[in-house]
């Protein structure tokens, strides 16, 4: 990775990569290997949300040709693959899954044996989500408040999925953004794979802080673009140029919007909430800041979720921004968990240490080997993790955006012993 403090661990192998186009002649390869894969690979699945509300998903295609892409200049516009999140009635439409055919493909590959998983050990898209595809908006929920969610820098937008569908079924609509040419791959609708951009050859600390800059900024407008086309579905309009689901247009309430990111996906929430008058509140996952904020910091509310190592004596930007901000802020240290607990790491890789064999298994020198799950999610127990995030950041949003009063933040919950506040 790039900087342990910015980057999900598996952020790294995905950056190193060209952009490629998959052909749609190869898919019918690409889909028989996974097929034969398939059979004898491990199957993990996402908790389920906890919620009301059942949850519904559409995946869109947004260009916004007001702009050249600020990673390829090249390319005269800027396109991104988006997903919306949002309450609905059920039904029997398809369940989403996590990751797209030919991305957990090409994740498969490129992305999961940096984390110590071999190529095909993992079925990874036989994972669903709690989602059904295109289902109908649920009325009864109301206008939607909206949250926009980026994940770390070089992660696709599916590694916040745990926690975005259990908003979702709290009531909000959310946004998953895939920033292109950073994002580890990106599937466009008729198959077609784009990768990250290849990293520098020689990553020195300054070479590495102007790309987080460049990143940051690329996000920040990938973000504003994104909110104008939410504005415009909450005024009535189609976006996308798909078919929307039915209830959908008309739904956002542009009057209540968040931002939540992890990593540097953190770090944009918090640049959004100063930069944009639409943003009322944000939540960090454990994420550094870059660019202007960490000086400026924000006036309005704001959450940081920390793991265990990461304190503001160990992150300058952390202390800056947190002295600068004047706004209703809390920061909450999750005893045992790493960076990658913010991520859909937390309740996959844990399943996946434990059904795949360890290297070295009968060998008479005993040693084995394995998915190394503390480096990336740390020691916490996955399921209290899963729950306490879940618990403290719908807890933030129904306070700030919905005005539900709460006492999460005022006093330790027995319920989650391995959280604490830092005053």
């Amino acid at each position: 990775m790039l900087v342990k403090t910015y980057a999900a661990p598996l952020a790294v192998a995905a950056l190193t990569l060209t952009p490629v186009t998959v052909p749609l002649h190869a898919q019918q390869a690409q889909q028989a290997q996974q097929a034969q894969q398939a059979r004898q690979a491990v199957t993990v699945a996402l908790p389920a949300p906890g919620g009301p509300h059942p949850v519904g998903t559409v995946a869109l295609r947004l260009v916004d040709r007001s702009r050249r892409d600020p990673l390829l200049r090249s390319k005269p516009y800027r396109e991104l693959m988006v997903s919306l999140w949002y309450p609905a009635k059920g039904g029997t439409q398809p369940l989403a899954p996590h990751m797209a055919p030919l991305a957990a493909a090409d994740w498969d590959r490129r992305s999961a044996p940096p984390m110590g998983i071999a190529k095909g050990a993992v079925d990874w898209a036989a994972t669903r989500t709690a989602a059904r595809t295109g289902a109908p908006v649920e009325r009864g929920a109301g206008r939607l408040p909206v949250v926009l969610f980026g994940s770390g820098d070089g992660g696709p937008r599916t590694l916040g999925t745990t926690l975005v569908q259990d908003l979702a079924s709290r009531g909000y609509l959310v946004v998953t953004v895939d920033h292109t040419y950073e994002a580890d791959q990106v599937e466009f609708p008729g198959g077609r794979v784009v990768r990250a951009l290849p990293l520098p050859a020689k990553l020195t600390p300054r070479v590495i802080e102007a790309l987080l800059e460049r990143h940051a900024r690329a996000r920040l407008a990938d973000m504003r673009f994104v909110l104008d086309q939410v504005t415009a579905l909450g005024q009535g309009r189609a976006i996308g140029g798909g078919k929307m689901p039915a209830g959908l247009r008309g739904a956002p309430d542009l009057t209540r919007v968040g931002a939540l990111g992890q990593s540097l996906g953190g770090s944009v929430a918090a640049q959004l909430v100063h930069d944009d008058p639409r943003v009322d509140a944000g939540v960090n996952l454990d994420g550094g800041y870059v660019g202007p904020v960490a000086a400026t910091g924000v006036a309005r509310p704001f959450l940081q979720l920390a793991a265990q190592t990461h304190t503001r004596d160990s992150e300058p930007s952390w202390k800056s921004f947190w002295r600068a901000s004047t706004g209703w802020k809390r920061e909450l240290r999750f005893k045992g968990a790493a960076h990658g607990s913010f991520t859909d790491l937390q309740a996959l890789l844990p399943q996946i240490a434990a059904a795949l064999p360890k290297a070295g298994e009968g060998k008479e020198d005993g040693k084995q080997s394995g998915v190394p799950v503390a480096d990336f999610v740390g020691t916490i127990d996955p399921q209290r993790s899963v729950a306490a995030q879940r618990a403290y950041v719908g807890a933030f949003f129904d306070l700030h955006l919905l005005a539900k009063p709460t006492r999460l933040f005022q006093e330790p919950d027995s319920r989650f012993p391995e959280v604490s506040r830092i005053p």
